[in-house]
């Protein structure tokens, strides 16, 4: 039962994260761009909740969110399967304990793989025109508001990520006497 409710939550805020790229940060934005908020999700789902939900958990909304933004469906949905998959991984290698750091050196990581290998997938499949500098100059300002998102939001993300962590990871201590 708590598994489902955690599972409705996530289901809450991604809706919630959804209502912010669409209209909060149209507002405010930095030289006109956004940061990737389903990123930062699927990579603290996998980080809080392990491997398997958050490979799962990322091509769902990544699916949906091809759904909703993209020309092509399946390359959002791919690579954040694969950002929630690196995300339980990490989790294993570094911890989370350690404090700020360590999360916002995962989230520079998550979102440059995203950002490099959709811009990749961008000039196979759309034809898209290669231009790096642009590409680096957007990369950096996204690095930049997602780095900024992280440290407010830390506190948040790491009480709710905890909880979530104990149910689906079976981290409780109190011993079972039958």
């Amino acid at each position: 039962m708590k598994k489902i409710m955690i599972i409705v939550g996530i289901v809450i805020i991604y809706f919630f994260m959804y209502f912010l790229h669409v209209n909060f940060f149209d507002w405010f934005t930095i030289a006109g761009i956004k940061p990737n908020l389903f990123v930062l999700l699927v990579l603290f789902i996998g980080l809080y909740t392990g491997e398997k939900c958050g490979a799962i958990s990322g091509f769902i909304i990544g699916l949906y969110t091809d759904f909703l933004f993209s020309n092509k469906i399946g390359g959002s949905a791919i690579l954040l399967l694969i950002v929630g998959f690196a995300g339980g991984y990490l989790d294993k290698k570094f911890s989370k304990d350690e404090g700020k750091m360590t999360i916002i050196v995962m989230g520079i990581i998550a979102t440059s793989f995203y950002e490099v290998m959709f811009y990749i997938y961008n000039m196979i499949v759309l034809s898209v025109e290669f231009n790096i500098g642009s590409f680096l100059y957007i990369l950096s300002i996204e690095l930049l508001y997602n780095v900024l998102l992280i440290i407010i939001l830390y506190p948040i993300i790491n009480r709710l990520g905890c909880y979530a962590e104990n149910i689906f990871k079976n981290k409780d201590i109190s011993p079972r006497y039958f």
